[in-house]
């Protein structure tokens, strides 16, 4: 771990596009963490949103949902990618959309129109059906303590986004709609993964799901298509799955080894484009971990 300790402090020093850049280590078999660099602070997790809110309900609830919603839910329902969506008006304008069977396309609109369906299905948003599963700093964004600490992630209007959440749609429409939107410390997302692995066998439901299937995306979760080129870092396994965020943040987790981690950071600070420096680091810090495993 010091090489990682010292990864994460060079990475800082030298970063022209961040200022906050935090890493986990999920050891699955014990339940125990590592966590270095920006414990304390709560960064905009943007997609990885996908994978804490949508993803996780299906995990847990499996029986209740059709072949319409696991096709919404693996990007292969035949929903425009993105768009702007006006506020009122976003969940008519997403019901209206034909659900078929599809090439996979990755697809905001299509995560969002997954999370009407668990709407439609429990009389719930996905947030109160997971409330027991998220620890306390995994939050909505418009939930955030006051005493939150939040980094810049970029600039809206004559401001910076800071403690707001960076996706544009996610603010128009100011309430839960799936594809972004939560806010998280290292912490939070760490132990909320460890817990989910408990409640609903993460790791073995999503691995076994993979038998068989082509696709690229497996229950929401992405999949590792060229273990020597990912992001997740080079020797990973075949089956490693996670997600990444567009904010500067990503899950990876090797269900073979029971290893996951996870990186935070700020990464659209200066532009949405400045991914040079994180990416490094992303290919970087996953292939010390899985070199040390």
């Amino acid at each position: 771990m010091r090489e990682l300790a010292r990864l994460v402090e060079l990475s800082k020093a030298h970063a022209r596009h961040f200022d906050a850049l935090a890493l986990g280590v999920i050891d699955f078999k014990s339940g125990k963490c590592t966590l270095l660099g920006d414990t304390e602070i709560f960064f905009d997790l943007a997609s990885v949103t996908k994978v804490l809110a949508g993803a996780s309900v299906y995990a847990l609830h499996a029986d209740k949902f059709g072949a319409q919603e696991r096709l919404l839910l693996e990007h292969r329902a035949g929903l425009p990618a993105w768009g702007l969506l006006p506020n009122p008006g976003w969940r008519e304008q997403l019901l209206a959309y034909p659900v078929r069977d599809a090439e996979t396309l990755y697809s905001d609109f299509s995560c969002m129109r997954f999370n009407l369906a668990v709407e439609q299905i429990f009389g719930k948003a996905t947030p109160a059906l997971l409330q027991d599963h998220w620890h306390p700093e995994l939050r909505f964004w418009r939930d955030l303590p006051s005493a939150a600490r939040c980094p810049v992630t970029g600039a809206r209007g004559r401001g910076v986004i800071r403690g707001e959440v960076h996706d544009p749609n996610a603010w128009v429409i100011g309430e839960w709609c799936g594809h972004a939107g939560l806010f998280g410390t290292l912490e939070g997302v760490c132990q909320t993964l460890l817990k989910l692995n408990k409640t609903c066998q993460l790791l073995p439901f999503v691995r076994d799901g993979q038998r068989g299937h082509s696709h690229r995306f497996i229950y929401g979760w992405d999949r590792v298509s060229d273990p020597g080129a990912t992001l997740a870092g080079k020797g990973c396994s075949p089956a490693t799955f996670g997600h990444l965020g567009f904010t500067g943040t990503s899950v990876w987790i090797d269900p073979e080894r029971q290893v996951g981690h996870v990186i935070l950071s700020n990464a659209t600070r200066d532009g949405w484009y400045m991914k040079e420096e994180i990416n490094e680091f992303r290919r970087a810090a996953g292939e010390l971990i899985w070199k040390s495993l």
